[in-house]
């Protein structure tokens, strides 16, 4: 006897297929991470970002404007600092017409409706390229914290909307929304990094900015690997602190943190595709192994699947011409 139930049914066409997807990709998913350099009509590709460029603000100004042409909404800068403007302190951080200042101010004048994301993290400013500050050979956490919640409102006043501390302190959400708050910053949302791990896998997104550590790693502020609950510890006392949105980074590797984190908040998930996932498919394309479009499409898909509700990624200029 036939079976009742042929669960093939619904995938004998492509147009039958369309219209029980669970998922989809949009042009709403994206958060566009641009990497911002002093000087004009500079654009330099990153070796190992095939692609992808740091630019200087006259070509960032181009580049939203194409991007929002495009549909997407949403940008998250970065800054490669000059060496001689970097200290132990993160001074630089805090000058109000710094390089990150400026790209702000930049993006709202070509876009104003552009969602404008910054990170906050000293490690662009450090002489040691530390997120934090450097005592005795170590990462000090309180004095950073009050660095970074100075840095998240010089960014805020400069007109981002959303600032993102990428740094993995404790208890800097809680610090940032405080002074916030009392500079009447109240709408300024905090997209915090909440479980964000010492990975191998940020090796490309370094080389773009010049901020690998000088010295040691990074596994005593971000997150050791071979954590899985210590994700949704993080994340829960981010948003009792003033988080909006959590993140997790990087994003393959990591997507049964993402669905634990949507399994018990519901505040909305970021994950990051970051830049070693972008470079290993770029490197395997180019050789011809993998499908280059097929496997991005079907790689930024698993983060909605995994139950992200906004994707960081290289590929989001990409993804939005096939979508």
């Amino acid at each position: 006897m036939y079976p009742i139930q042929r669960n093939r049914r619904l995938r004998s066409s492509a147009s039958l297929r369309a219209l029980v997807q669970e998922f989809s990709l949009s042009p709403n998913d994206f958060i566009v991470p641009l990497f911002v350099i002093e000087g004009n009509q500079i654009k330099e590709e990153i070796p190992s970002m095939p692609g992808y460029f740091r630019m200087s603000t006259d070509h960032l100004s181009k580049q939203v404007k194409t991007l929002w042409s495009l549909g997407l909404k949403s940008v998250l800068l970065f800054v490669k600092v000059p060496d001689a403007l970097k200290d132990n302190l993160g001074t630089e951080a805090l000058n109000p017409e710094g390089l990150m200042q400026r790209a702000i101010k930049t993006v709202k004048e070509a876009v104003p409706e552009m969602v404008v994301m910054t990170d906050v993290a000293l490690d662009p400013y450090s002489s040691f390229g530390h997120d934090g500050i450097v005592e005795g050979g170590k990462i000090v956490n309180d004095s950073t914290v009050k660095v970074l919640s100075k840095m998240a409102l010089s960014h805020a006043q400069a007109g981002a909307d959303v600032v993102a501390p990428s740094d993995m302190m404790d208890g800097r959400i809680l610090n940032i929304r405080k002074e916030l708050e009392a500079a009447n910053f109240t709408e300024t949302v905090i997209m915090s990094y909440s479980a964000k791990y010492a990975s191998a896998f940020y090796g490309p997104f370094r080389d773009a900015l010049d901020s690998a550590p000088g010295f040691g790693d990074k596994k005593t502020y971000q997150m050791d690997f071979r954590n899985r609950k210590e994700a949704l510890i993080e994340t829960q006392r981010d948003l009792e602190e003033g988080a909006d949105i959590v993140m997790v980074k990087p994003g393959l590797a990591y997507l049964d943190i993402i669905r634990d984190l949507r399994e018990e908040v519901a505040a909305p998930i970021a994950a990051y595709q970051v830049s070693g996932e972008y470079a290993m498919l770029k490197a395997a394309a180019e050789k011809g192994w993998l499908d280059h479009d097929q496997i991005m499409l079907e790689q930024l898909l698993s983060f909605k699947r995994a139950g992200a509700s906004l994707i960081a990624s290289y590929f989001a200029e990409e993804a939005v011409k096939l979508i």
